[in-house]
């Protein structure tokens, strides 16, 4: 039992590190793009609309990589799959 008390604590520190990665990645590419949006409006304000939608594209794919981490993680907060192979293989062996 006391194994399983160690997959268990592990994985919610793996979580934290994904959710807390993902999350800093997201925020800083999303940050880096807008300023390079306000740079380029600022020196050609005439491709402003065809940037704009190129940035909005951009922000949902960065944080769908986010979103995919975060989906992940509670996959592994709520049906972790780890401990059933620890329970399968102290049961075999």
């Amino acid at each position: 039992m006391e194994f399983i008390a160690n997959v268990q604590g592990l994985t919610a520190i793996a979580i934290g590190i994904i959710i807390g990665l993902g999350a800093l990645g997201a925020c800083l590419g999303i940050a880096i793009m807008g300023s390079k949006f306000l740079e380029s409006a600022a020196r050609q304000p005439e491709l402003v609309p065809m940037l704009q939608g190129r940035m909005f594209l951009l922000a949902g794919l960065i944080d769908a990589a986010f979103i995919i981490g975060l989906a992940v993680a509670l996959f592994f907060a709520f049906t972790n799959p780890l401990i059933e192979a620890v329970k399968l293989a102290g049961a075999a062996g």
